[in-house]
């Protein structure tokens, strides 16, 4: 059965947002299905029912686990694969979904027999597994204008997200965005309720056209809180939240989405998860939503009075499936008591247990049989439909803000030089939520198939007779007509992608200093800006001929190219239009809590091939929020550049963290992500005993940074770190130079005061280490940890600055 079928006849039953005081809702109420679920609760025990209602998360949870609980649901977050191997193929995600499936529907531990169902981030294509079309994010795509491609897009996402057994795609996010601080903008379409509103009426279609159940998010208001701060507050009327967050919420209830996510924000200071007014009576009574709300991760532990395991007022607030991801076990034995007590009323469960199993039985997934026997083929993932379609989006999204001169098209007969760090990394082209959560670690090994921007670029100057060089620097051996320079954001997810300034240089100063070095040289520049936002960048618009903004477009560069190559007037023209107001300043003047509202290119706007518009290269270069260096961040919820993570023992000195569990070679230390404030936001290091010498894990840098400057100004190595396993033997904190340079630090005396599991702030003098044998003009690692035997730490923070709190600070004596 195709879920759209039997909504179609009804669609003209639901009214408009404007109305907004009557259901919207697809109606999903089918007599034959409520008899059924009927029959199957009139069986349960409240132990079943309640299992129904959890959703763990595969890196904590087996398939014996749900043999003996009778689980509804699982998910595998961002970062998480079959194994936790990233290279799984789809054979091992077929082969996992079956092992869950067989578990589920075996009865011989007492449970209900009923089919799992599996949840995955699918958020721009099958983004966690390796070989997927990775489509342009939800931002590039609001560029296109084109809701049919939409669709396409969806209903290809489902079809590979099928052929790895899974049922279920968190996704389309309708978000409408107001603060493009906010780390999670790229996922949202628009700030205009428009373009929202459409497109998630075509994603829906699309993504459940292959019997998947779509899931619409966040309900309601994540793209609206103060600042731009993730997980923050949104401060409206329920009237104004709703007309201004709500559009994407109108179209995709109409069109029959089976499940709704809550969001992790607040309403006027009260967490959504815990909202009855939000959850019950706008959602399920005033919207008419017939199928299940499930939680966001760990979402119910951000409820007032509420932790992972323990949150009667989410569920009685309407929460009808919990992501549980560690904590399972725990949640399932305290709701069980909750119900017995009168805590949590029997009738909510049983109204949560029938919306699941409705959209188990509307889905297909009650009769599903072993996922092997259903998937599509493994053939399905990156086939050359989708990658056309992914290719479509990339064209039809990029935006031209500037071509001065008429420089580009790029012709046939040019010598073309490519340069920035930009330009062969499919990893940063397509941004967050790719392979891992945050996007980070990637290879471009990792993404068969696909091509980088300079793949592209390669590509088609061969078939036009053009002649490229490439050069992340810009050097050149033979003087280039054009250069091409790609470079952006470097890729983030929710949390770690705010930002407090919409300043792109002041995470960036070597890609307008390249632009500058090549005008000065006389060569006409293309700049080429991948970014998950609109943002401040008029010194790099000033040192261009022309710019281009792909926004994050996914592993087709190839669809880059093709629009760089167009003639005017042609199906490869530049067809992307604003889909935010691009901003003239990084930060408000007047408020810098409110968004930037003033505007430099409006909403809407965008060039093609061949028009005369001229751009003038005096725009001003002065940020309103001035910084001083005060500090250089290794390590803050995420590894920040130009630093990446690494393990190592004597079988393989340097293993690159690219997920969220990582060993080294003979597994003497791994480090994992661990949540501490909020998801992922910490890495815990496990030592073991190694075989020969020590076993290390640290943070380091391809190129060597000078670090003088920051002990002229007397600075630290600071770190914020909790001891989770004293440690067995000596461990030292090294700060490592050009090989076999280094200075090191005895942590044993250190520890020797500290409670276990207690957070501990630690500044190192850099002068500390320079005593010790460290060349501070040449570091390549800032921070090693490295220990022969058992020992446990967690990281929640590491940088470099120039202040410490005195209480912290180590005596080099």
């Amino acid at each position: 059965m195709r879920i759209l079928v039997s909504v179609a006849a009804i669609l003209s039953c639901v009214v408009t947002l404007s109305a907004v005081a009557e259901s919207m809702s697809a109606n999903l109420i089918d007599p034959a299905v409520e008899q059924r679920v009927d029959a199957i609760m009139k069986e349960m025990t409240l132990e079943q029912k309640i299992a129904q209602m959890i959703q763990p998360e595969i890196k904590s949870v087996t398939p014996q686990d749900v043999r003996r609980y009778g689980f509804g649901s699982i998910l595998n977050g961002g970062g998480s694969f079959p194994q936790q191997n990233k290279q799984a193929t789809i054979a091992d995600w077929v082969a996992l979904a079956d092992s869950f499936y067989e578990a589920s529907v075996d009865t011989s531990e007492g449970h209900a027999g009923i089919p799992i169902m599996w949840g995955t981030d699918a958020v721009h294509g099958h983004n966690n597994v390796l070989g997927a079309t990775i489509f342009p994010h939800n931002i590039g795509l609001g560029a296109a204008r084109n809701p049919a491609l939409i669709e396409a897009i969806g209903a290809a996402t489902a079809r590979e997200v099928r052929a790895t057994g899974i049922d279920w795609i968190f996704a389309p996010t309708v978000a409408v965005v107001k603060d493009n601080r906010w780390g999670r903008t790229y996922e949202g379409y628009s700030d205009r309720p428009e373009i929202v509103r459409d497109y998630a009426e075509a994603v829906v279609r699309g993504l459940q056209s292959e019997n998947m159940v779509a899931t619409a998010k966040h309900f309601v208001g994540d793209g609206g809180t103060f600042r731009g701060i993730d997980r923050g507050d949104t401060r409206l009327s329920l009237e104004d939240l709703l007309a201004q967050h709500a559009a994407g919420y109108e179209t995709a209830l109409k069109a029959g989405v089976m499940s709704v996510m809550a969001s992790f924000n607040s309403w006027n200071g009260k967490k959504i998860h815990g909202s009855k007014t939000i959850l019950t009576d706008v959602l399920k009574d005033r919207l008419g939503f017939d199928g299940f709300i499930i939680s966001d991760w760990n979402g119910i532990g951000e409820v007032e009075g509420c932790t992972n395991s323990n949150c009667s007022q989410s569920v009685n607030a309407g929460m009808d499936m919990i992501m549980a991801p560690e904590d399972w076990q725990a949640l399932y034995y305290n709701m069980i008591e909750q119900v017995k007590s009168g805590e949590i009323p029997e009738s909510r469960v049983d109204d949560a247990v029938r919306r699941i199993l409705r959209v188990k039985a509307l889905s297909g997934i009650l009769d599903k049989p072993k996922p092997s026997t259903a998937a599509l083929d493994a053939s399905v993932i990156g086939q050359a439909s989708h990658r056309e379609i992914a290719r479509q989006a990339v064209r039809e999204s990029l935006v031209l803000l500037k071509n001065n001169h008429n420089t580009l098209p790029l012709k046939a007969d040019q010598n073309i030089l490519v340069a920035g760090a930009a330009a062969d990394d499919i990893g940063q082209q397509s941004g967050g939520w790719t392979i891992t959560w945050q996007g980070t670690g990637n290879q471009n090994s990792d993404f068969p198939g696909g091509q980088s921007i300079l793949d592209g670029l390669q590509m088609m100057a061969e078939k036009n007779g053009a002649k490229i060089q490439f050069s992340v620097t810009g050097e050149f051996s033979d003087r280039p007509d054009v250069a091409v320079v790609v470079f952006g954001e470097t890729p983030y997810a929710e949390g770690q992608g705010d930002i407090d300034s919409l300043n792109y240089g002041a995470s960036d100063a070597y890609s307008v200093a390249l632009l500058q070095r090549l005008k000065s040289q006389g060569i006409p520049t293309i700049a080429i800006f991948l970014t998950g936002r609109p943002m401040w960048i008029n010194p790099e618009l000033n040192n261009s001929d022309a710019f281009v903004v792909a926004w994050l477009p996914g592993t087709e560069g190839l669809g880059v190219a093709e629009v760089l190559f167009a003639e005017p007037g042609t199906v490869t023209d530049f067809k992307g239009r604003l889909p935010f107001n691009w901003p003239s300043i990084d930060t408000d003047p007047r408020d810098p809590d409110q968004p930037v509202t003033s505007v430099l290119f409006p909403y809407g706007y965008g060039l093609t091939l061949g028009e005369t518009t001229f751009i003038r290269n005096d725009l001003n270069e002065q940020p309103v929020l001035k910084r001083e260096r005060a500090e250089q961040i290794i390590f803050n919820a995420r590894t920040y550049e130009p630093w990446s993570m690494a393990v190592g023992d004597n079988s393989n000195w340097r293993v690159p963290i690219a997920t969220s569990f990582v060993r080294s070679a003979e597994g003497s230390v791994l480090v994992r992500t661990v949540d501490v404030e909020v998801q992922e936001d910490a890495r815990q290091l496990v030592f073991g005993k190694a075989s020969v010498g020590v076993a290390q894990a640290y943070w380091f840098s391809e190129t060597p940074l000078d670090f003088s400057a920051w002990r002229e100004q007397g600075a630290y190595l600071l770190m914020d770190y909790r001891i989770d396993a004293a440690p067995e033997g000596d461990v030292v904190l090294r700060m490592d130079c050009t090989y076999p340079c280094t200075g090191e630090i005895q942590f044993n005396e250190v520890l020797q005061d500290v409670t276990l599991g207690a957070w501990q702030k630690l500044a190192i003098p850099l002068a500390c280490f320079a005593e010790r044998g460290a060349d501070l003009a040449a570091i390549t690692a800032p921070l090693v940890v490295a220990t022969p035997d058992p020992f446990a730490i967690t990281y929640k923070r590491v940088a470099i600055a120039a202040e410490a709190e005195a209480e912290a600070v180590l005596s080099c004596q």
